[in-house]
């Protein structure tokens, strides 16, 4: 919905033949009419102005000024002398806006009790958007009907619950999705939201002249139509499309009859298919106009000569293998494990020597040096209790009398016994 303005850097030769009309738009954009300018002020685009409305006044914001709002008026058939368009009253006060926003606050509302109302007089319409007046004296109800819909019963009840004078307009779902508004399938906003102002219908034709699959499902908007940038492009393809015969949807050869799939505006080819298979031909122009001529003379050629198509694009030179082992170090990686099995294996060893000294209490400690003695590994027999079984006899009297001594009382730097022979090593026996 939004002009550029080309035309404001253009000088004014003369004052008194200069545009008097501005275009103002209200609620965002959506709704823009115009005004005459009986005052000397000149306005600039994007300023809140007070204008006439409907038994008081309405807030809008200047869209246009100068020159092109003439053409603008061409472009929708308005008269410049019109004697009823309504004029613009003075600059917006603070007062004007701060009406202006508590009236606007209550049109959510209004749309929400409007549907309800519409509702239950079983009326088949949708209310799109309720638009209030700045100083809060008309509502203007925007609706969506299939056909007819009588609701003079209905403004009675409107004019009733919201207070306000009522006006009825119907729009349609392309109007309505401009209203609302939102980002289309090609990422861009919507045209009908920000420049697209008239609707033409669009049929499935379009489509099908672009070469388009026949998908409602990506071929229709926001509104639920057909889009609207099916029609942008369509003379071009209409234009191009007269250089192609006509009549050429089945042409015979010896394999049976080929069949028109599609043409394509930008190679000048016609694709054909065979019954027996599935696979497209394309075909230059040509030979088309020859194999038709033949079929008219009762000719059958035994091929299509179908033509090879070479694609422009480069092609894309796939990186060469590069081996790299070797050339990066994995040191720092093997020290941190290293230095983590290490810190893994150390509380093992100490929880397992701390065992065997809580078992003996007072007893002969069986340490030297101050160094603890490993857990012999599964499967082996621990060679300290031999040299006790095989001298038993001989160094029991001595292991009582020195646990007898000793019981109660830990030393603190015990004392290798001179007959208890080391780990590991054979006790010396007795000649006696």
């Amino acid at each position: 919905m939004n002009t550029y303005d080309w035309l404001h850097n253009l000088p004014i030769a003369d004052i008194d033949s200069s545009c008097k009309v501005i275009e103002v738009s209200f609620n965002k954009g959506t709704r823009k009419d115009f005004f005459r300018n009986p005052t000397l002020q000149q306005f600039e685009k994007g300023e809140m102005i007070a204008v006439e409305g409907v038994s008081g006044f309405d807030v809008g914001e200047v869209s246009l000024t100068g020159e092109i709002v003439r053409l603008q008026m061409k472009k929708r058939n308005a008269r410049e002398d019109n004697p009823e368009m309504k004029k613009v009253l003075r600059v917006a006060t603070d007062r004007d806006i701060d009406i202006m926003k508590q009236n606007k606050a209550r049109e959510p509302e209004a749309v929400i009790r409007s549907r309800a109302i519409a509702k239950q007089l079983k009326l088949d319409m949708k209310i799109s958007q309720v638009e209030m007046q700045a100083d809060g004296r008309k509502a203007t109800f925007f609706y969506i009907a299939d056909g007819r819909v009588d609701f003079r019963e209905l403004i009675k009840v409107y004019a009733s619950e919201f207070k306000v004078k009522v006006e009825m307009r119907q729009i349609g779902a392309r109007q309505e999705a401009g209203k609302v508004g939102g980002i289309g399938s090609c990422g861009r906003e919507l045209c009908c939201s920000t420049w697209l102002t008239d609707f033409k219908s669009v049929n499935t034709a379009a489509a099908r002249y672009q070469n388009l699959s026949i998908n409602q499902t990506k071929l229709s908007g926001q509104c639920g139509r057909l889009k609207c940038c099916l029609n942008y492009e369509l003379d071009t393809y209409l234009d191009a499309l007269q250089h192609f015969p006509d009549n050429c949807d089945q042409i015979q050869v010896a394999k049976g009859n080929a069949y028109l799939i599609k043409k394509d505006i930008f190679k000048n080819l016609m694709w054909y298919t065979l019954p027996d298979s599935t696979k497209q031909y394309p075909l230059t122009i040509e030979r088309v106009l020859k194999i038709k001529s033949q079929n008219r003379q009762g000719i059958i050629p035994e091929e299509l000569e179908a033509v090879e198509i070479t694609s422009n694009k480069p092609k894309e030179v796939e990186p060469e293998f590069v081996d790299v082992v070797g050339q990066i170090s994995l040191r720092s990686l093997e020290k941190a494990d290293k230095k983590r099995k290490q810190q893994q294996h150390q509380p093992k060893t100490q929880g397992q020597g701390q065992r065997p000294q809580q078992k003996q209490g007072g007893g002969q400690p069986q340490k030297q040096g101050g160094q603890q003695q490993a857990k012999p590994q599964q499967g082996q027999r621990p060679q300290q209790n031999r040299p006790a079984q095989q001298a038993g006899s001989q160094q029991g009297g001595q292991h009582k009398g020195q646990q007898g001594q000793q019981q109660g009382k830990k030393p603190q730097h015990p004392q290798r016994n001179p007959n208890q022979p080391r780990p590991g090593q054979e006790p010396k026996k007795d000649n006696k």
